[in-house]
This record gives C-alpha cells, structure tokens and sequence, in this order.
C-alpha cells in the first residue's frame, strides 16, 4: 500500500537548521509531483515546498521562500527538504504528500518541527 514517512523533525533553536525526509513506497513515485506542507496549531495546513515529476520544477511558500530548498532523489524514492534560518513561526508539523490528480493524492502521519526562540 502507499507509505509516506517522514523524518528528521524536532527541537531547534531560532537561526538552527533542519532537513526532513520523507520516503515514499507504494506507488510509483516518478509519477508524483511531491510536496511538504505544514500545519501549526490553530492554523490552516499551508504549502511549504512542492516539486514536479521531472524533479528540478520547484515552488515554495512565501514564508520559507528563501530559506528552504526541495529535492528529491529518484533512486531512492525520497523527498527532502532543507530548511535554514529557522523561526518560531516554523514551528509545526511537517507532513509530505503526492500528488497525481482528483484520487490520487497521499499524505503521511507528519514529523513534528519546533523552533524555541
């Protein structure tokens, strides 16, 4: 069946660096555009990082624009995200998803981030 697990989340201090992975199984994963999304307690889940089939189209959020960078490796059906300069406001969890259409769309359980100031 699709998995998405993720990993890497944890405790950082405000200016610290992350890098979450995601590992996908179950489906076949260069189909997929791939994403990071984020959801903060009281807070709707937003985009954080998204990246297309061919692997180099890239989009990111406004509020991590800048300071995080999506990748993925075909090889190993993995999805990482870099995330530097980090903030209090990141302080959420971190949740990956693939995407293929209406139907088609899987998330994982989530990694926990949080940023102390």
């Amino acid at each position: 069946q699709v998995q998405l697990v993720e990993s890497g989340g944890g405790f950082v201090q405000a200016g610290g660096s992350l890098r979450l992975s995601c590992a996908a199984s179950g489906f076949t994963f260069g189909d997929f555009a791939m994403s990071w999304y984020r959801q903060a307690p009281g807070k709707e889940r937003e985009l954080v990082a998204s990246i297309g089939t061919n692997g180099r189209n890239t989009d990111y959020g406004a509020s991590v624009k800048g300071r995080s960078k999506i990748s993925r490796d075909f090889a190993k059906n993995m999805v990482y995200l870099q995330m530097n300069s980090l903030k209090p406001e990141d302080t959420a969890v971190y949740f990956c998803n693939a995407w293929r259409g209406a139907g088609n769309d899987y998330w994982g359980q989530g990694t926990q981030v949080t940023v102390s100031s």
